[in-house]
């Protein structure tokens, strides 16, 4: 089972965090070097419960926005994946084959997409999951 952080380490790392979220990572040896030079934390037990909440934040925050830090660092981040454009995109393909409902649906809606290929539905393709 793991153990309960205090608030006076979560608050801490907060600070942290929104203060020096630039010098921080993914790595608990680099944040806690971090830790250790940007504050003043009485005891190695405590710098290493803080920075491991801090490596804890930084994660959370690579895959969204987190309660209690500052939307500054989150709207940077954000942007930041937002603006990250692949090198090939999924939805270039040569030929997209689809059934003939699903033709009828796109010709429904007017989507005239150039690459589509209308294949014969088989009823016998279908595999059994037993």
């Amino acid at each position: 089972m793991g153990r309960v952080r205090t608030k006076t380490v979560k608050r801490a790392a907060r600070h942290i965090v929104e203060k020096y979220y630039g010098k921080l990572g993914l790595d608990f040896q680099y944040n806690k070097k971090v830790a250790e030079e940007v504050a003043l934390i009485p005891s190695k037990r405590m710098r290493n419960k803080v920075a491991g909440f801090i490596t804890h934040l930084m994660r959370r925050i690579q895959k969204g926005p987190v309660r209690g830090i500052s939307l500054k660092l989150q709207e940077e981040e954000r942007e930041r994946r937002m603006d990250f454009i692949p090198e090939k995109s999924e939805l270039d393909v040569p030929v997209i084959q689809v059934d003939q409902d699903t033709a009828d649906m796109l010709n429904f809606l007017k989507l005239n997409l150039p690459n589509i290929k209308v294949i014969s539905a088989n009823p016998h393709d279908h595999r059994d999951r037993h």
